[in-house]
């Protein structure tokens, strides 16, 4: 029921902002007018009309309790870090929420969305884990739906491209794993890395920050980078059992391990201040359904190249391929509709280089 009341809260909240806001009124670009930005809103700044209040009664009769057990609930949420505003014949009214990353707050926030949306359907959370990679392929194994998502407010043994390790430290960053189920080809399914860097791309942009990806998925601000991207799959040569999507985007971490703290940033230190996990992890979810959507319609990612190449920081630009049969410079031009980053060089023309096989860097650093 606590989840329920947070939700309730939540949507009566979010009614009357999308009534009092005129027309495109502090809306991003290409965001629908009335649409919740919440990633783009600062930790604590819910910014309440005045006028979101549910009753007592009305919570009462929802869930079939005593106005003693509504009471009970509102304080245990206050007790967790939320404001609620409780006002003598208006009732109550979610102010402010906390930074924080479990179930309550996740589940509030999903349900909040609306119909038609499937990303997060199914909630699995743990405060600390190994891998949300492992743990997705364990339920993914059991049976879990498409959309399931994996989420932990702490990774012990967290993962990036290459099987190289992930810094994930607790309380301050996003780490998640979403579960596909796509009537696809294995070669088709590896595409789903660049689908969720675009995601996670046009959230981080929705928070006035101007995000890039750096071929295939990495995504960095300021030359650094803030995302890493772990795609993983259980496949026949042509039948796909599940694909597992694992992310970890650093949010709010503000120091960073000496080894990585020249190629590595965060949100919070590039805004210049907190920013919600929770509200951060439904935008991408928002984002990702959009993508995928288009991704599809034609299994590759031939309606998506625009929005793709509107983000890549290496179009255009001087790269080195780091290929184990021999390294290669050359200029990138783009990807195609397969995901492979389309190099050009002196010597071969325009050489396709495969995600999978290789790495790519700016021949004067990182990007």
């Amino acid at each position: 029921m606590k989840s329920e009341i947070l939700s309730l809260l939540r949507e009566s909240m979010l009614r009357e902002k999308a009534a009092d806001a005129p027309a495109g009124e502090n809306q991003p670009a290409g965001m629908p007018a009335g649409k919740e930005q919440p990633a783009g809103m600062p930790v604590g700044k819910e910014t309440p009309t005045g006028r979101e209040y549910i009753s007592g009664q009305e919570l009462c009769s929802r869930f079939g309790v005593s106005r003693t057990a509504v009471w009970k609930v509102i304080n245990q949420l206050k007790e967790e870090g939320y404001e609620i505003e409780a006002v003598q014949n208006k009732g109550y009214r979610l102010k402010a929420s906390p930074d924080v990353i479990g179930e309550i707050e996740l589940g509030s926030r999903l349900q909040t969305r609306g119909e038609g949306h499937w990303a997060g359907s199914s909630l699995i959370y743990y405060p600390s884990t190994g891998s949300t990679n492992i743990d997705a392929k364990r339920a993914a194994e059991d049976g879990a739906p498409e959309g399931t998502l994996v989420v932990t407010d702490c990774q012990n043994t967290g993962r990036g491209r290459r099987g190289r390790d992930w810094s994930s430290p607790q309380g301050c960053n996003l780490y998640f794993t979403l579960l596909l189920r796509p009537d696809c080809s294995p070669d088709q399914a590896c595409m789903l890395t660049l689908v969720m860097a675009l995601a996670v791309a046009e959230a981080v942009n929705e928070l006035g920050l101007e995000a890039g990806i750096k071929w295939p998925n990495d995504i960095v601000l300021s030359g650094k980078k803030i995302c890493g991207i772990l795609t993983e799959m259980s496949a026949e040569p042509d039948y796909i059992h599940y694909v597992v999507i694992g992310c970890g985007i650093n949010v709010n971490q503000e120091e960073f391990p000496s080894e990585i703290s020249r190629t590595a940033t965060s949100l919070r230190l590039e805004k210049g201040e907190k920013i919600s996990r929770s509200a951060l992890l439904v935008s991408v979810m928002d984002h990702f359904e959009e993508a995928y959507g288009a991704f599809r319609k034609t299994w590759d990612l031939t309606e998506l190249l625009p929005s793709y190449h509107r983000f890549l920081l290496n179009k255009d630009a001087r790269v080195r391929v780091l290929d184990p049969k021999g390294e290669f410079d050359g200029i990138a031009r783009g990807i195609n509709e397969k995901g492979e980053l389309l190099v050009e060089t002196e010597q071969n023309g325009i050489v396709n280089v495969y995600a999978g096989e290789v790495s790519v860097r700016g021949v004067y650093g990182y990007v």
